[in-house]
């Protein structure tokens, strides 16, 4: 009693509030620089259960205890938590509260628009506005608004930034009005990095502390490499926007218990390989064993040898290996990282003594064998080959010794042939054929902010350049790095020269070719390849080369080190074994190999010792939100509603609350609007790249006196339902099987007419139609982009039947008042003999039950059964209501 006396008022006061917490007499005291703190001590709720628990669930059960309130969070949560070893296989329902969100502009302006939408509903009722406002921390970094436009030339960033503006103005007078109109919404402007490696260097807490009460930093994200930050020991994982909102209202998180797989690493890299080699075999081999919907902790002696920004490269694949969280217990380490990006001492003396005295710390070179992972995975370091993944998938690894034979066979296993094209371009001829590089970009993501790989791709350019080397010119080299930080590592080391000489300049702060706004090739070669339709390729550092994503004109893309981004470059094609083949010639005509340029691992390390130290980072971070003269000059309005537009094409006011549809009881006669095959990527439902003139949503643009120089991308544009929408299952890479050929086309069955899909839509709108669609295995891969669900529902479309979902698109299809039903076991469309030619119906019960059987019928008279992939309880009140917004509404309302 004494010694919370002796605490500051408000932590008092929250002590007091906590004694409506069954388990507030778990609340423990630790004194750190004089100053005693508090936090709740899970632990002793039963030490044996806690000591067998793996980290990331301990995570779970002290974020429980700690906001258990017996409304949202009751105390058979904690128990069902506490008890995970033998409830982890028995799919129940657990809440989660994340202590804060975080977002990126692509997907952060729909829900900001949301929002202020949700406000003029509840000011129309003569409510108070005010309940619209986020309740946890929200950081929102503009990244994914620039594009490579300009490139190889030394002001290209400025050129690239200054278009960025010119075209998105509007969007940035808006989110700065959101970051006035909304309490606890801060954001980062353009120019200033990639928001997963700013989370990492600068946002990051790893432990809070607020008002003296010490617990787990955690969180969501609008992205789904989200879980990067478990690099740092922390729980965090990507969510759509529209879950994002609920987050931001206030509600937990509902989710299944999830099964934790240990991945045991040991060995050490060799001097050649790179941490982009490991984290796609790591891909791969977690591909392979089913870790959809997963938590991976990593543990094992080989964690040693990683550092934190090697262990985020590895984190930041999570999505692609299918996992929710991909996550490091934070060790030593963990604090020399923090301290050396700017942590104050006091901070990490909280984070160090509160993460020791709730056993939340970890040591590696420990013993691990009491905790009870679901199942083990081992993975010897010492074997990793240098490699890439591609052409279509992050999980396809491809050593690079296989990289010629590979390419042929997939050429001929498609049945593709051509001859080489030549093109004139600079003052002379080229040729380029099958397999020629066409794009080489060392792209924002975590391999273009790893201070080991960046300096290892800089020391690589200058070998080149002192042996001769070069790289065509018709080639699209391109460097954005995801922080101000490594530019100025390299600056300082000279080696953005040697870069710079390759081609290789800044181009920009953003994800830029990672996410498709690679900016268009030179007008020749684009003709040329069009014209002989030869399979290019790009090799990017980026996370993720689903078909048609970096580049209409590119067919295959390879993620792969900076270093290999560079190899590859310079040898212009994939046609090549690069560990037996020459890369080139050197000034005297001798032949050049990718051994004679690579830099060896001690290399890079003693270079990364001269120029990383925290003043570095506390330079870099000290004025983030600031922006530059064009985002401090831009004019907002000052009301607490947001003055919408009738003109706008980038903000308009969604309809999503305006309708007064209620959730479909019975979907009977439904349409198929698609019927698609196996992994339709949210790529193929929402692109996020370039506008083509001839689209729906061009000739959209057109109409409203938009020219197509500022057509800017659908990322762009998601604050605008009226473009997005026509945009939706626009990829040209999009295969319908009613329709018989790849192409953005759908049936309209009444006329027989084969037509876009938006135009298909409209007609069965106009005729009163529900529509569904048919799909195959992980329907929903890839990003985290809530568009890939409200555009479908801006279609009319209001079920999916699917063999599999992707995690968080799932969730944002009931997010949305979409009902994602799943076939059984071993069934699928084809074998169930469906075509999408028939009509569909099937009845929803009142009493809807989370993963409940019902039966379709369909019009030929035939039934089937599927199962509800509506999974929790709180999931069946979205549905219920319609949807996350209209279920946030009348609570705020109420």
């Amino acid at each position: 009693r004494q010694s919370v006396r002796s605490l500051e008022s408000k932590q008092y006061l929250w002590i007091m509030a906590q004694s409506k917490n069954p388990f507030a007499s778990l609340l423990e005291n630790v004194t750190v620089c004089g100053r005693e703190y508090n936090f709740f001590n899970a632990r002793k709720l039963a030490k044996d259960k806690w000591d067998r628990l793996p980290f990331s669930i301990r995570a779970l059960l002290e974020n429980a205890v700690r906001n258990c309130d017996d409304t949202y969070i009751t105390q058979n949560d904690v128990m069902t938590i506490l008890n995970w070893k033998k409830n982890q296989s028995l799919e129940m329902e657990i809440p989660f509260k994340a202590a804060r969100l975080i977002l990126q502009d692509s997907t952060g302006v729909p829900v900001l628009v949301d929002l202020a939408a949700m406000r003029d509903a509840i000011n129309l009722q003569g409510g108070d506005v005010e309940k619209i406002n986020p309740l946890c921390p929200v950081e929102l970094v503009v990244d994914h608004s620039v594009t490579v436009d300009f490139h190889k030339c030394l002001n290209a960033r400025e050129k690239n930034e200054a278009l960025e503006f010119e075209r998105n103005t509007e969007r940035f007078q808006f989110m700065k009005w959101g970051s006035q109109a909304f309490k606890n919404v801060k954001i980062v402007p353009p120019g200033k990095g990639i928001l997963h490696q700013i989370n990492l260097e600068h946002f990051r807490r790893v432990v809070f502390n607020e008002n003296g009460i010490l617990f787990l930093d955690s969180m969501v994200g609008t992205d789904s490499h989200t879980p990067l930050i478990g690099s740092l020991g922390t729980i965090g994982w990507g969510v759509g926007g529209i879950e994002a909102e609920a987050v931001m209202l206030g509600e937990p998180i509902s989710m299944l218990l999830p099964e934790v797989v240990g991945c045991k690493l040991t060995g050490e890299l060799n001097q050649w390989v790179t941490i982009t080699d490991l984290a796609l075999t790591i891909t791969k081999i977690l591909r392979l064993h089913n870790v959809v919907g997963k938590f991976v902790e990593f543990f094992g002696p080989g964690v040693t040898n990683l550092n934190i920004p090697d262990r985020a490269t590895l984190s930041s694949m999570c999505p692609e290996f299918g996992a929710t969280v991909a996550i490091f217990p934070a060790d030593e380490l963990t604090l020399d990282y923090l301290k050396l990006t700017g942590c104050s001492p006091e901070t990490l003396s909280c984070i160090e003594s509160y993460l020791k005295a709730a056993k939340l710390f970890q040591s590696y070179d420990s013993d691990t064998r009491n905790i009870a992972f679901s199942k083990v995975i081992k993975i010897d370091m010492s074997d990793i080959v240098i490699s890439v993944g591609g052409p279509r998938k992050p999980y396809e690894l491809v050593s690079v010794a296989e990289m010629k034979e590979t390419f042929h066979h997939s050429l001929c296993s498609n049945g593709l042939k051509g001859d080489p094209v030549t093109f004139a371009y600079g003052g002379r001829e080229w040729t380029i054929g099958h397999g020629s590089v066409v794009l080489a970009s060392i792209t924002s993501c975590t391999n273009s902010a790893n201070p080991t790989l960046l300096i290892g791709a800089g020391l690589m350019a200058r070998k080149a350049v002192e042996k001769g080397l070069a790289v065509h010119p018709y080639i699209k080299t391109s460097l954005s790095p995801g922080s101000l930080v490594i530019t100025l590592c390299l600056q300082q080391l000279g080696l953005l020269e040697p870069l710079e000489h390759l081609g290789f300049h800044i181009v920009g702060y953003g994800s830029m070719t990672g996410i498709g706004n690679s900016g268009p090739l030179p007008k020749q070669l684009a003709d040329a390849i069009e014209r002989a339709r030869v399979v290019t390729v790009g090799i990017l550092s980026g996370n993720r080369n689903f078909e048609g994503r970096i580049n209409l004109h590119v067919k295959a893309n390879y993620l792969a080190s900076p270093l290999l981004c560079i190899a590859y470059a310079i040898a212009g094609t994939v046609n090549i074994d690069l560990e037996t083949m020459p890369i080139g010639k050197n000034m005297l005509q001798k032949d050049v190999f990718m051994k004679d340029i690579w830099p060896t691992r001690n290399e890079i390390e003693e270079m990364e010792k001269q120029v990383l130290y925290p003043k570095l980072f506390t330079m870099v971070y000290s004025d983030i939100t600031n922006g530059n003269s064009l985002w401090r000059n831009l004019k907002t309005p000052e009301s607490i509603l947001f003055p919408w537009k009738r003109s706008s094409a980038y903000i308009r006011k969604p309809p999503f609350l305006d309708q007064k549809e209620k959730r479909p009881d019975i979907i009977e006669n439904a349409t198929v609007l698609l019927n698609l095959g196996d992994e339709i990527t949210t790529d193929h439902i929402s692109p996020g790249g370039s506008i083509p003139m001839d689209s729906t949503a061009g000739k959209y643009l057109t109409s409203l006196g938009v020219t197509p120089d500022k057509f800017n991308c659908y990322c762009c544009r998601r604050g605008n339902h009226e473009v997005v929408s026509r945009g939706t299952f626009s990829s040209p890479c999009l295969f319908n099987k009613m329709v018989g050929f790849t192409a953005p086309k759908a049936i309209h069955l009444p006329t027989k007419e084969t037509l876009d899909i938006y135009d298909a839509a409209e007609r069965y709108r106009k005729d009163g139609k529900t529509l569904i669609i048919l799909a195959g295995k992980n329907y929903g891969l890839g990003s985290s982009r809530d568009w890939a669900s409200k555009g479908p529902w801006m279609l009319g479309v209001r079920a999916v039947v699917a063999e599999s979902y992707e995690r968080i698109h799932r969730s944002n299809l009931v997010g949305m008042g979409i009902l994602p039903l799943q076939y059984l076991e071993g069934q699928c469309a084809s074998s169930l003999g469906l075509t999408g030619f028939e009509a569909y119906s099937i009845t929803v019960p009142t009493q809807l039950n989370p993963g409940q059987l019902l039966d379709m019928k369909v019009d030929s008279g035939k039934l089937f059964t599927v199962r509800v992939r509506i999974d929790t309880l709180a999931e069946v009140n979205y549905f219920k209501c319609g949807g996350v917004m209209k279920l946030m509404l009348q609570k705020s309302i109420t």
